[in-house]
Parts: structure tokens; C-alpha cells; sequence
């Protein structure tokens, strides 16, 4: 009787040590929503890039530059005799301010004061990130920047709108090098 019992749990014992089968999702997803998700963005910056090019045109008296980061710039104040543009690592100071492409002011320059900013190590505009670098010391600039390169799709959270473009008039007023 207790050899068929050991006998009993090692058969139970074999048996229970088969392969489980993987189970079926009870969903799946598909790439219909990002495909979807990628098309409005497409029509988002369409819509964007028609607009700022409106306001380009509108401005007849000025030349704008594209750049190949995806945001228009002209000087205001060009520095012909400096060649120095700052680089990475390199502490600037910028007056800046914002504003909407009706060239109504969301941030003044008064509001925003004189910043500091270390050059691609800090968080800021990425649109202005790459701008100061065209900048001499000096020199202001205006630059038109699309959402995508600004705040993208959430804003600001405060005064700036979702997918907005900006306009910002940046002085860059002194460079220190990084050594």
C-alpha cells in the first residue's frame, strides 16, 4: 500500500511537469492609432509651416533665412567684425522675449530679465538653442519657430497654446568661453 502511494506521486509528479501553453492576448494593438497620429502631425506642421510663411511674406521689408533646423531667422543687429559664435560648454547672456505671429508680446523682455544660459547643456528653447549658436556677441536676431522646435504640442502650460509657433528677438550681449 505504500509503494503504490510513492508510485502515485511520482506518476502526479511527471504528469504536473509538462509545458505550459502561452496564452493568447485577450487584446492586441495594431498601428492604425500612430499612423493616425502621424497624420495629424503631418497636417499640424503643414498648417504651421503655411502660416509662418504668410508671415514671412507679410514682412516683405526683411530677408528671412531658413535654417536647416526648422526655424526661420534675420538680424536685426549684424556683428560684421566679430567671428567668435559660442559653443558648446560656453556661458551666454541673452535678452530675449516671445511672442505670437500676430507680434503680440507673450513674454517680454522685461519679463524674462537677462538669462544666463550654458550653451546645449541646459534645458531651453530648442529652437534658440541652436540660433544663439549662429549669433555673435552683440548681435540680435529675430527668429520664427515653429511648434515642433518650441513648446511642441503641449505649450507652456501657462501662456503659450498647444502646437504654437513662436517669434523670439534675442540680443546675445556677452560670451565666456569655456576653458
Amino acid at each position: 500500500m505504500r509503494l503504490n502511494f510513492i508510485f502515485l506521486l511520482v506518476f502526479l509528479g511527471l504528469n504536473s511537469c509538462s509545458e505550459q501553453e502561452a496564452r493568447a492576448p485577450i487584446t492586441f494593438s495594431n498601428s492604425n492609432g500612430l499612423l493616425s497620429t502621424i497624420s495629424v502631425l503631418k497636417e499640424i506642421n503643414k498648417a504651421e509651416e503655411t502660416k509662418i510663411k504668410n508671415y514671412i511674406k507679410k514682412d516683405s521689408l526683411h530677408r528671412y533665412i531658413s535654417s536647416p533646423n526648422g526655424f526661420w531667422f534675420r538680424y536685426i543687429v549684424k556683428n560684421e567684425s566679430d567671428t567668435v559664435s559660442p559653443v558648446k560648454g560656453d556661458i551666454v547672456q541673452i535678452s530675449y522675449d516671445l511672442l505670437d505671429l500676430n507680434d503680440q508680446i507673450i513674454y517680454s523682455k522685461e519679463t524674462n530679465g537677462v538669462k544666463e544660459y550654458v550653451v546645449d547643456k541646459e534645458d531651453f528653447i530648442p529652437g534658440l538653442q541652436a540660433g544663439i549658436k549662429l549669433m555673435k556677441e552683440g548681435e540680435s536676431m529675430k527668429f520664427i519657430i515653429p511648434s515642433f522646435n518650441a513648446f511642441g504640442v503641449l505649450g507652456d502650460e501657462k501662456k503659450i497654446g498647444m502646437n504654437t509657433s513662436i517669434i523670439s528677438r534675442i540680443t546675445l550681449i556677452n560670451i565666456n568661453k569655456d576653458e
